[in-house]
């Protein structure tokens, strides 16, 4: 045990001497908050500016763009006619609606009319105010239509409308979606964080070949299972560092909900690095130099990222290729969270955790075979 330490101390002080592997190791996982913070941190909540064009100038018209100019959302700008194509056009606003005249009389009559929407931005905008709007037109409609020509009974029947006793009163929810999906862009940056931190900490065992000192340590009581269950150990305590920094930054400094318990997150994490540990290893244990494990890693790394919805959500891509991506532990790892978010309890999650340690469990197992059957000590290029 004591060999083992002296190893894993004298690896983490030889590789942290460089400035350069303290901010990689370290603070590079941490870029990937400030990035989801940019895509996903704005103001969410937007302003429709609508123009008003009042050429009917009649109480009905009035109220009708009183009632607009109430909805939550929604800045209200009167126009004269001449100015909507410049408006428009412009992007000062986002739609004009047109008030012709006798549109209140046609309102009255029970068959609305003279009434104009204009906008060059689509349904998206165009459908919020019309969802509102038209149900109100269609309200005053249907009192005219009950009042049955009466005027007296309309105006009754519309004073009652526009003072109703009764009120509505509305609640906002949290939007949490936002928090979901900076969690999981986050998430996502510090698993490719992690597999490349894996990779490099386990190229130390060819470079430490190339040198020859893997194989003067071997003439030492150090044997092969001790060099390599310390290169694991120095591996598995860096990522613990990377996992337990990002997540307490994300939940104490950013106040990015992670909508799960934190130690939840911490072992999914952590059950994810022995799977970068296992593949990283297993990437060295094929290659006969570190140009060829480069060339492995990306080869392996950025495309499995990539596919395994890290980088965007899996759903955008053909189905192929999520099939494809059901065979990466990336893709569980982030299924598994995901599902804790959405309220699934740890326990109920038994074969998502089983299938990572699956993972792991494999690419340990080849790992180990590989290592046994490599005796060569010929010279490294």
């Amino acid at each position: 045990m004591r060999d083992i330490l002296w190893i894993v101390q004298n690896t983490l002080r030889v590789t942290f001497r460089k400035k350069k592997n303290i901010l990689l190791y370290l603070f590079m996982p941490l870029i990937g908050i400030f990035i989801a913070l940019m895509a996903y941190g704005g103001d969410q909540k937007m302003i429709l500016h609508v123009g008003v064009v009042n050429q009917d100038k009649a109480e009905i018209t009035a109220d009708t763009i009183q009632f607009l100019g109430g909805l939550e959302n929604v800045k209200i700008t009167e126009l004269e006619a001449g100015q909507v194509q410049e408006e428009i056009v412009s992007g000062k606003l986002d739609s004009v609606i047109t008030f012709e005249k006798g549109y209140s009389d046609s309102v009255l009559a029970g068959r609305p009319d003279h009434i104009q929407l204009t906008s060059i931005k689509g349904a998206q905008v165009t459908g919020f105010v019309k969802s509102y709007l038209y149900q109100y037109i269609d309200n005053i409609s249907t009192i005219s239509r009950a009042a049955d020509g009466n005027q007296q009974t309309f105006q009754q029947m519309y004073q009652d409308y526009q003072q109703s006793s009764f009120q509505l009163s509305t609640h906002s929810l949290a939007d949490t979606s936002r928090n979901k999906n900076m969690t999981t862009q986050t998430i996502g940056f510090l698993i490719m964080i992690m597999l490349i931190s894996a990779s490099n900490l386990s190229e130390i065992i060819l470079l430490e070949k190339e040198k020859r000192t893997y194989f003067r340590l071997l003439s030492t009581p150090i044997n092969a299972r001790k060099y390599l269950l310390a290169n694991v150990l120095v591996n598995m305590l860096v990522m613990t560092v990377q996992v337990a920094v990002t997540l307490t930054i994300m939940k104490s400094v950013f106040h990015i909900g992670l909508n799960m318990s934190y130690w939840e997150a911490a072992v999914v994490m952590l059950l994810f690095s022995m799977i970068a540990v296992g593949l990283s290893l297993v990437l060295i244990s094929f290659s006969k130099s570190r140009s060829a494990a480069n060339a492995l890693q990306n080869l392996i790394i950025t495309p499995t990222v990539m596919l395994s919805g890290c980088f965007w959500p899996v759903e955008v891509m053909p189905t192929t290729l999520q099939k494809i991506a059901n065979f990466l532990p990336q893709r569980w790892t982030l299924d598994t969270l995901t599902k804790l978010q959405e309220g699934h309890a740890f326990s109920e999650l038994s074969l998502n955790l089983l299938i990572l340690f699956a993972f792991a469990a494999a690419f340990f197992l080849i790992t180990v075979y590989k290592f046994s059957r490599n005796k060569t000590t010929e010279n490294f290029v």
